[in-house]
């Protein structure tokens, strides 16, 4: 996520709503941007932002894109992490999104979570660092989801 906000920097006048202190901090340089950071518990590992709070916060927004992590995609296409909480704050942030996007490096494929979040086809994009397998490729087209490999 934080690759992603250094990216979105080179774009003016964003609203973002994040639940991560690193992303907020790397978007509160963005000219023109207004950064909201939600309420929660901060997890030391990440200082990503989490718990019932978060998921409340989250709830009173409706995004035009809610951008995901994860910390795996299992080969049927599940989308897992190892944080329950974390993964009730991304529910929310997808039910709150006309759009969602799972910002996931080419680590994450088919990497093993104990927690199910979602699956490939409840996604629009992924944004990734490498080309998809072609499981991976497979099951992207049947949902009908974007990829988009980043370059350098």
């Amino acid at each position: 996520m934080e690759a992603v906000a250094k990216a979105l920097l080179a774009h003016q006048d964003l609203r973002i709503v994040t639940n991560n202190l690193h992303v907020a901090s790397i978007l509160s340089e963005a000219p023109g941007c207004q950064v909201i950071v939600a309420g929660g518990e901060i997890r030391p590992l990440d200082h990503g932002i989490v718990g019932e709070l978060t998921v409340d916060f989250i709830r009173q927004f409706k995004m035009d894109i809610g951008l995901i992590g994860i910390s795996g995609i299992e080969p049927d296409g599940s989308l897992r992490d190892f944080d329950y909480r974390e993964v009730q704050v991304a529910k929310a942030i997808m039910a709150q999104s006309r759009q969602v996007w799972l910002g996931a490096d080419q680590s994450k494929f088919k990497r093993t979570a104990i927690i199910q979040l979602a699956h490939l086809r409840d996604i629009d994009l992924l944004c990734t660092d490498a080309a998809p397998t072609d499981n991976m490729s497979a099951l992207l087209a049947e949902g009908g989801v974007e990829c988009v490999v980043a370059t350098g």
